[in-house]
């Protein structure tokens, strides 16, 4: 049931020789023979597993033909884990950063490895989970999201690292501007609910409403303990982390969130629509009711986060359109580019999706 690394790609190999003696250098006790794996899953970073005798660490690098920089930012990454750790048990214990592009070719961290269960978009061999265990395992997660949220911005030291007032404008231009640049197919849904997130922005919340956001906060970034699927170990992939509107971050774990009724292209990338999964709808009133945050523009959330997700796929589907990659999964990544264009369509034409606040 844990979470295993197989052969590195062909096409996204180390220097293992350069890795090696860097890994010498600056590590206390890493004389021992360097074994690479990769982490299989995820479409962004590359995550790799280094073996070092019986220790274990991950590096994390920016994807072959990556242009988006401020989605790729190892040394931004580091500092968060770095700053976030002593006050947040549950990002990982980071070790050494480097930028000299001679070792691996791009700038990289490593960390130590949290070992455990992640729940992808099939359930690892060897386990089931009843209705009851993840409707548990949803509240765990929802919990957890209030808890990161709660965070005294000034005691975790990253007071600075966004800038709340006009956070919201700042993603919606953002998001439109980053799709627009990594466009390959026209899909009409798409341009529209650009559209219509620019015409229907919510109230600026400013720095009085403004959280430690994760930005990617899913099931596939969570690490589970596999002696109690409730009990969350760690949280993964901070590189999107800021300081802003935490509705923001709830609508994006919203554009992951299918069920059990939606197109079997979004069922097939995570767990939520399994037997036991809260709705969106259950998702949202369990995180306000924990937070006792209101909540007055759900659609535009929810919509954000759809496009969102969207466009972070179509900017790995351009990479592999671009020759990039060589990585076959990509390969359909447009189809689910379409599927959240409908969603959206959808949710915007009839004020609900799947029962959310209709």
């Amino acid at each position: 049931m844990i979470d295993e690394a197989r052969a590195v790609r062909p096409d996204e190999q180390l220097d293992t020789e350069r890795l090696a003696a860097f890994l010498t250098q600056n590590l206390q006790g890493a004389g021992s023979v360097l074994q690479v794996e990769q982490f299989p899953s995820g479409f962004s970073n590359l995550t790799y597993l280094l073996r070092l005798g019986e220790r274990q660490l991950v590096l994390r690098r920016p994807p072959f033909g990556a242009a988006v920089k401020s989605g790729h930012d190892m040394a931004r990454e580091y500092r968060i884990l770095r700053t976030l750790r002593p006050v947040y048990p549950k990002a990982p214990a980071p070790l050494l950063y480097s930028d000299d592009l001679s070792i691996i070719g791009a700038p990289f961290y490593i960390m130590e490895r949290v070992s455990g269960v992640i729940l992808r978009n099939r359930l690892p061999p060897g386990l089931s989970l009843t209705p009851g265990q993840m409707t548990a395992l949803c509240h765990a997660l929802i919990d957890n999201l209030v808890a990161l949220h709660r965070l005294d911005l000034h005691a975790t030291g990253l007071a600075d690292l966004g800038r709340p007032e006009g956070y919201v404008q700042r993603q919606v231009s953002g998001w439109i501007r980053r799709y627009e640049n990594a466009l390959t197919d026209d899909v009409p849904a798409m341009t529209q609910a650009g559209a219509w997130l620019r015409a229907h922005l919510p109230p600026d919340q400013g720095a009085a409403g403004a959280a430690l956001i994760h930005n990617d906060y899913k099931f596939d970034n969570v690490v589970l303990d596999p002696d109690d699927l409730t009990h969350i170990r760690a949280v993964l992939d901070w590189e999107m982390a800021t300081v802003g509107d935490p509705w923001m971050d709830v609508g994006t774990t919203l554009g992951y969130w299918a069920e059990a009724g939606d197109p079997e292209i979004l069922r097939n990338f995570g767990m939520t629509a399994l037997p036991g999964n809260l709705t969106r709808q259950q998702f949202v009133d369990a995180y306000a009711a924990a937070s006792g945050r209101e909540i007055g523009h759900a659609l535009f959330y929810l919509v954000f986060g759809l496009y969102k997700v969207a466009v972070i796929v179509q900017q790995i589907y351009a990479r592999y359109r671009q020759g990039h990659t060589q990585d076959p999964r990509f390969a359909r990544l447009i189809h689910l580019v379409r599927a959240n264009g409908e969603m959206m369509t959808r949710a915007i034409e009839t004020q609900r999706l799947s029962g959310l606040f209709g």
